[in-house]
């Protein structure tokens, strides 16, 4: 523009004005959806990460800022004054886990103002958890408890239902999330990101990224949600519109008084943006997303220059821009009477670009990962105990592990993809739950055990003690001299709603040791030596973690089967042996040489391993049910890519990204040490200098367990190293897996193959991994073999016949995807710093066609819930004469069925009972067991009289038959499919029988009379 048209042009706008006044301009931000016009809603929010870069509290006080410039509580005492400068201005927010932080700490006036903007929808607490979760790495069992807690408290405070699930940062998606912790909650719709470069673009083209996800095959139409993809990001849209105040992006300048008047580009950026996206989406509606992560520090920045574009967007004609929420975009969606695309299975696994697979994080931090689950077990039979014992007749709660582990489901805490100052944050805080948990356990196990009924208790007599690091044989009650007439009492509880029947392992000094079951009897038991990479973890880790030096070191692990009533305890008794028939058995050891090792062959029962004369396994054969198989498991690692190649992309936290694959094989024959016995048939192996394994066949039992000590991983020679486990077979399998999916259903995969686009293969390994929570397994039409495991991990089935699993990491690049620090975790002790060491453990199992779901599903929940150990002493005397010896708080005859679970038995504040079963089984799975499965729960509370039973939406805020009335209904392409979904109906308050069709999980909010029906016996 020449000097004399812009000389023209501003003394227009000046003698408009008025000369040398500036003019105050009312901004326009009433509009809403107008009919014929494309909708633009805006939508301001924060992306708020429950620690990442710095811990939960230093993101919220904002300190550390050296790291990150970010504090949360300025976003929110900023956002409030800046909603009430316009009414129409609105805002969502989703962390429960900061939101709670601000609000008890907020006066009386700025609550009732606060719960003003959330009665009228200006201020909207979406997803609603107290963490956005991962997606990948957790337990659905994990996911409903963060889920609840957060919900329960936005019921509870402000009356609200959240009905929108904001899931914008995972690093893909999974099924379970979208039917049940979207449609099984009451969700509406649920908005997301990250999904695989190649299939945004794929959807880009056919108009796809919103859709109707059926996530469950069983449950079919009735867990339908609608589902919408961002097209970019969950950022503002291109072009330039973040404004916080340090923010490069041009503000919208309408001071025609002022230089840089800009109020045409700013609108000519926002209707280009606006109908670029239009393009790619189905219906005259899309959304901005207003912010991203830890933004609105000064909220009024943001809306200043909102109300700006939203006035003169709307003057200008051409598109309708209005403030609005992802619920209002929904309804508008909803309105507009669409048949949607059908989404089916997943979103895993996720890239970004074509070396940059996001698989890495299924096994990042494996130790932390196996924390959480333990604690998740522990929680769950904490909740039970806390229960019986009576929630506040002592003052101990669970709260604190609850509120621990619901940050530790955050997508970059369990995940692994945090700063290592923060993992030892989110541990921390387990550590602290745990202590708190673990009192009120003792103290309810305690009183049961003195009284034999659920009744109110709250100073036993009884101390008992637990041993959190019992896997490297730190156990110090079991440490006491038995030589002297006392013995080791055992309580031992059962979570599961099923009798139990299990090896107990305690470590021992003594060799002549005799144990007793509650009746008195002697019971067989077998001592096996404590293998010398356990003993060495033992001193360095209890040193690191308790800052003590453990004293004198077991000699034996004693191992005794034991028996649990369901929902009960028993107690086993370890004692001094004189002479008796049923002394402790010592294991049988011996090394086999050379030729000795051919064809050697393990286990006392049905189940047979066979080694070779190289020391591998080499055979697998059942008796019972005529299963045999060639076998051989190995170890290997991938050398992480460092990032100096023509594409940087480094493997990192994030992202696997192998350079070469390294077999680890010894030198000649792997050295081989058998222990046999009674009770099971250990084989030991010292694979390499860092990689121990013991394989375990226990005799009444009918899978393999495989124990590793991996570490610390040598990087020496200037390589990170990715270890992974594998199982060979010449099983014929056809490119085809399965994992499950969040432990929950298991989703076909197919090596090199997506179902629903062409996919390119850039990375063949990296490309194929999966996230396994529950497990893994290939079929090939006469046989299945299984794989269980521990923790959240990678896995996949890299050829026909073969399954691994990734152990542990160690790499020594960041890889570019914000955490800007190497995943190479250590441990210090006396300021000497080396690789982690971790420990854990496998399960295998090959069974007939179609009969290995009841393993999968039976075990799988065995090992989400071990048996829970207590342990005190007895110094002569009887202990059945003052104790109860065994106990199960459900009905002496009665157990739950084989295909339920029970999730979640806990008081509440108010005194009513949060109550969760679930049905372990998919439609079709079982033959026998994917059936209408029923509850007595007079039966389960023998003891108590249900007096008002109310079934909920899954997180407990609403009651059933409401969230279903309401949550609407999507349309989908094509035509209708032939469903045979099967739901228990409803609870009869005279019968109270609860029925759970295939994969249905029921919740209900209980009330007793708090009188006995009966005593129990």
């Amino acid at each position: 523009m020449g000097p004399v048209l812009l000389s023209l042009l501003l003394a227009a706008i000046f003698a408009a004005a008025g000369v040398g006044e500036a003019v105050y301009i009312p901004y326009n931000t009433s509009a809403g959806v107008v009919p014929g016009k494309l909708n633009v809603h805006v939508v301001p929010h924060t992306h708020d990460d429950v620690g990442w870069l710095k811990t939960v509290d230093q993101y919220y006080v904002g300190s550390n800022n050296s790291i990150q410039g970010a504090c949360v509580q300025n976003v929110l005492d900023s956002l409030i004054p800046a909603l009430l400068k316009d009414e129409n201005r609105k805002f969502i927010y989703v962390e429960q886990a900061f939101f709670q932080r601000w609000w008890r700490n907020q006066n009386d006036m700025i609550k009732d103002t606060v719960k003003g903007l959330i009665s009228s929808g200006r201020l909207e607490l979406i997803n609603g958890g107290m963490c956005m979760h991962d997606e990948a790495a957790v337990h659905y069992i994990d996911m409903i408890d963060q889920t609840t807690l957060g919900h329960s408290y936005i019921k509870e405070e402000f009356g609200q239902i959240p009905r929108i699930g904001w899931q914008i940062d995972p690093f893909g998606h999974s099924a379970v999330q979208a039917y049940l912790l979207g449609a099984e909650v009451g969700f509406d719709a649920f908005y997301f990101f990250r999904i695989d470069y190649q299939d945004r673009d794929t959807r880009k083209g056919t108009k796809e990224l919103e859709v109707v996800w059926r996530g469950s095959k069983t449950l079919g139409s009735s867990a339908d949600i609608f589902a919408g993809i961002f097209p970019k990001n969950y950022e503002p849209p291109p072009g330039e519109f973040y404004f916080e105040v340090d923010d490069s992006s041009p503000v919208v300048q309408d001071d025609p008084l002022l230089f840089d008047y800009n109020v045409e580009e700013r609108v000519n950026d926002f209707v280009a943006a606006a109908v670029a996206q239009a393009n790619i989406t189905r219906t005259n509606h899309i959304m901005f997303t207003m912010g991203t992560d830890f933004k609105y520090q000064y909220a009024e920045s943001w809306f200043r220059n909102m109300d700006k574009l939203i006035h003169y967007v709307n003057k200008d004609g051409r598109v309708n821009a209005l403030y609005s929420t992802p619920s209002i975009y929904t309804d508008a969606k909803y309105a507009a009477n669409e048949q949607w695309p059908l989404k089916t299975n997943d979103f895993f696994p996720y890239a970004d670009n074509p070396n940059a697979y996001w698989t890495g994080y299924f096994t990042s931090r494996p130790a932390l990962k196996r924390y959480v689950r333990m604690m998740s077990g522990y929680y769950l039979a904490a909740r039970q105990l806390e229960f019986f014992k009576g929630r506040h007749s002592s003052g101990l709660s669970t709260d604190s592990l609850g509120d621990a582990l619901a940050l530790a489901q955050h997508h970059d805490a369990v995940t692994g993809t945090e700063k290592q100052h923060v993992a030892n944050d989110y541990a921390k805080r387990l550590s602290i739950g745990y202590t708190q948990a673990q009192e009120l356990v003792s103290t309810s196990l305690a009183c049961l055990t003195e009284s034999g009924s659920i009744s109110r208790c709250s100073s036993p007599m009884t101390k008992l003690s637990q041993c959190l690091l019992l896997n490297v044989t730190y156990c110090p009650p079991a440490e006491m001299d038995l030589t002297k007439g006392k013995s080791l009492v055992v309580l031992v509880y059962n979570s599961l709603g099923w009798k139990r029947e299990d090896i107990l392992r305690i470590p021992v000094f003594s060799d002549s040791i005799v144990v007793h079951d509650s009746e008195g009897r002697e019971i067989e038991s077998q001592l096996l030596p404590i293998a010398t990479a356990s003993l060495n973890i033992r001193d360095k880790h209890v040193k690191a973690y308790l800052s003590i030096t453990p004293g004198a070191k077991p000699k034996f692990w004693l191992a005794f089967p034991v028996s649990i009533p369901p929902l009960g305890f028993n107690t086993y008794f370890v004692s001094n042996s004189k002479k008796s028939a049923h002394m402790s058995s010592k294991s049988s050891q011996y090394s086999p040489q050379g030729s000795e090792s051919s064809n050697l062959q393990v286990g006392q029962g049905n189940l047979k391993l066979q080694y070779n004369a190289a020391g591998t396994l080499s055979l697998y054969s059942d008796s019972k049910t005529q299963v045999q198989a060639n076998f051989e498991q190995k170890y290997k690692y991938y050398i992480g890519q460092d990032g100096n190649a023509s594409d940087p992309q480094a493997s990192g936290a994030y992202i696997f990204r192998p350079n070469g694959t390294v077999p680890i094989k010894t030198d000649g024959q792997v050295p081989l040490t058998v222990l046999r016995g009674p009770i099971v048939d250990e084989v030991h192996q010292q694979i390499n200098s860092w990689i121990y394994q013991i394989t375990r066949v226990y005799k009444g039992k009918d899978y393999v367990e495989t124990e590793f000590i991996v570490g610390p991983i040598p990087v020496d020679d200037g390589n990170g190293k990715e270890l992974a486990t594998e199982i060979v077979t010449n099983m014929a399998t056809n490119k085809t897996f399965y994992t499950d999916s969040s432990g929950r259903d298991f989703i076909k995969r197919i090596r090199d193959y997506r179902s629903e686009w062409k996919i390119e293969v850039h990375q063949p390994i990296a490309g194929n991994y999966y996230p396994v929570n529950l497990g893994i397994y290939v079929e090939d039409g006469s046989k299945e073999l299984s794989v269980l495991v521990d923790r959240s991990i990678g896995g996949s089935s890299i050829k026909d016949g073969q399954i691994e699993l990734m152990l542990h990491r160690r790499l020594l690049h960041d890889d570019g995807k914000g955490v800007a620090e190497a995943l190479n975790e250590t441990v210090c002790l006396d300021k000497q710093c080396e690789g982690l060491i971790i420990e854990g453990k496998y399960y295998v199992k090959i069974d007939p066609q179609g009969e290995g779901a009841r393993w999968r599903r039976t075990f799988g929940q065995e090992i989400y819930s071990p048996l829970l150990l207590a342990f005190t002493e007895q110094d002569g005397g009887n202990w059945a004469n003052s104790h109860v010896a065994k106990f199960s708080a459900m009905d002496s005859t009665y157990s739950l069925p084989d295909n339920v679970a029970m999730l979640t038995l806990q008081e509440l504040e108010d005194g009513s009972v949060l109550l969760r079963f679930a049905h372990l089984y998919e439609a079709g799975e079982d033959k026998d067991l994917s059936t209408l499965a029923s509850i007595d729960l007079k039966r389960v509370f023998p003891e108590k009289k249900i007096d008002k039973i109310i079934e909920t939406s899954l997180s407990a805020n609403q009651e059933r038959t409401a969230m279903e009335k309401k949550r609407l209904k999507w349309k989908v392409q094509g035509s209708a499919a032939d469903e045979k979904v099967v739901r228990g109906g409803p609870v009869d308050p005279s019968k109270l029988v609860v029925e759970l069709g295939p994969m249905e999980i029921r919740t209900f909010i209980i009330s007793f009379d708090h009188q006995l029906r009966s005593q129990h016996q």
